[in-house]
């Protein structure tokens, strides 16, 4: 009995962790991600962006990703749809939103530890990583090439 519910409770607890934390995370005033944080910020190591499209090729994969935003009445971040200074605003935004996001279901992995046994942790370990990192890779990418965007945009000569 007691491995039935350990089973139940890996196998249901990280569909319901992401869910419960993407729908609280999208109820959040977006005020709150206008900035970037400790956690968000740019690192020098990121080299401005090349380090995931040179390294990690993420044009290559980043479509394969769900963007489960939609799902929960989020901001859908699959692809840029308008070009206009509010819209990319916007964007940086549910980008840092769903990176926050990512790192606090990636926080909940220890959770799974209490019960389980050592190799199990090992097996939610790996899951974790794998749902979570690409999607904060992707987060990260993005937001580079939308500043990227913003700056050219902001040297354009004004038409009018």
């Amino acid at each position: 009995m007691i491995a039935v519910v350990v089973w139940a409770a890996n196998l249901l607890g990280w569909p319901v962790i992401h869910l419960a934390i993407g729908f609280v995370v999208l109820r959040i005033p977006p005020h709150i991600f206008a900035r970037d944080t400790w956690l968000t910020t740019r690192r020098p190591w990121e080299q401005d962006g090349h380090l995931y499209r040179d390294r990690f090729a993420i044009r290559k994969w980043k479509f394969l990703l769900p963007d489960a935003a939609p799902w929960l009445g989020g901001f859908a971040k699959r692809e840029l749809r308008e070009r206009n200074s509010a819209y990319l605003a916007q964007f940086l935004i549910e980008t840092r939103r769903a990176e926050i996001a990512h790192w606090c279901m990636l926080g909940c992995l220890p959770l799974f530890f209490i019960w389980n046994p050592p190799w199990a942790r090992w097996v939610m370990t790996a899951y974790a990583l794998a749902a979570n990192l690409p999607c904060i890779l992707v987060q990260r990418y993005n937001r580079f090439a939308l500043d990227r965007i913003a700056h050219i945009r902001s040297q354009s000569p004004v038409r009018l």
